[in-house]
């Protein structure tokens, strides 16, 4: 059983995820931590994470797990460390890559085949788990977003709303490129 829970930075994924999986006794899949660690490993290991055989090869090399609210790669605890500015802007460079998605999406399968979770990311519901019998889109505007993001990592929130302007362009780039059947597919509702 798998709740996908979707949606762009800053809508309220996380913590909506963390408070749904507490609730329902679920494990919590947080998909851009598995970005992050890919990223933070590039970071780590001198890889560019722009060009995508050395992101992709890094994907492919380390393996990502939970245990409860902490990220592990290879087993050893990186939560405070995929959660830096650096690693923040190298994660979106990273998950623009088709080899890079694929080794994610591969994992988060492997993952989520094995219990219950509530799952969240920009293509759970759509690409790695497109038959949840439950999906959640959540949104907000761009400010609101920023204003989230800026009061999470201290940053500036006009400087966050033009990164994440950018990151939002090239992941709808990458989605119509690779993806062109899921742009403006299936039926959504506001809630």
């Amino acid at each position: 059983m798998v709740i996908a829970i979707d949606g762009p930075a800053g809508a309220g994924k996380s913590s909506v995820a963390r408070a749904l999986a507490a609730e329902l006794g679920f494990t919590y899949l947080d998909s851009g931590a598995m970005y992050r660690s890919v990223a933070y490993t590039c970071l780590d290991w001198g890889a560019d994470p722009t060009m995508p055989g050395e992101a992709t090869s890094t994907a492919e090399s380390i393996e990502i797990d939970f245990d409860g609210e902490q990220v592990l790669i290879d087993g050893v605890d990186v939560t405070d460390e995929i959660r830096s500015p650096e690693v923040t802007e190298a994660a979106s460079r990273v998950s623009v890559h088709p080899g890079v998605r694929e080794a994610m999406v591969t994992e988060q399968r492997r993952l989520i085949s094995a219990g219950r979770y509530v799952a969240e990311g920009r293509d759970i519901g759509t690409v790695v788990s497109p038959d949840s019998p439950l999906k959640v889109f959540l949104t907000a505007s761009e400010e609101v977003r920023a204003e989230r993001r800026a009061g999470q990592t201290g940053g500036d929130a006009a400087e966050i709303l033009l990164s994440q302007r950018e990151r939002d362009r090239r992941d709808t780039d990458f989605c119509r490129q690779c993806q062109p059947g899921l742009m403006g597919a299936g039926r959504s509702r506001k809630l």
